[in-house]
């Protein structure tokens, strides 16, 4: 998702620009490439560009409960200083952000959101993948995905101990 900003850069502080995103790309790095959609602000700063993305795409997850796999549909909002490398007038290099994880606008003057839209992506999907709210998950007896039905396994006795928490379902 690279996008050549050399015109932004030499624009008065204060210009943007808008632009739609409809990309293949692969976030997780495993060959497989995902659809992105949305769209991105661009503000020219006295330092850098600003780039605000709000973006949708899908990933494919393994329900924490079935084993099944699913697609998750995320939507990712960021805002992002990307700094220049070279200054666009005299082509000096330019000293580079305190932050060393700051994203950089490259010698070339192209900005590419990519890093940025899979840092975010990854950070948007959930800590437990559920394939829908109320999966019953698998039989820890015969591994049998609950989901498609009932089991043929007997019913396990609980413990008389517990009975009381069995009253609150």
């Amino acid at each position: 998702m690279d996008m050549n900003v050399s015109q932004l850069l030499r624009d008065p502080i204060g210009a943007t620009r808008d632009f739609k995103i409809d990309k293949l790309i692969d976030i997780a790095g495993d060959g497989k490439n995902h659809k992105i959609q949305g769209e991105c602000h661009m503000l020219r700063t006295q330092r850098s560009i600003l780039v605000k993305c709000l973006l949708d795409t899908e990933v494919e997850l393994t329900c924490n409960r079935c084993l099944g796999k699913f697609l998750q549909p995320l939507k990712i909002k960021f805002e992002e200083e990307f700094f220049p490398t070279l200054d666009i007038l005299s082509g000096a290099p330019l000293s580079e952000p305190e932050e060393s994880s700051a994203f950089t606008i490259d010698e070339h003057h192209t900005l590419d959101l990519t890093e940025a839209v899979r840092q975010y992506v990854l950070l948007a999907i959930p800590m437990k993948a559920l394939c829908k709210q109320d999966c019953a998950g698998l039989c820890p007896t015969c591994g049998k995905n609950l989901n498609e039905g009932a089991c043929s396994c007997p019913k396990q006795n609980t413990d008389s101990r517990w009975s009381k928490l069995a009253e609150l379902e």
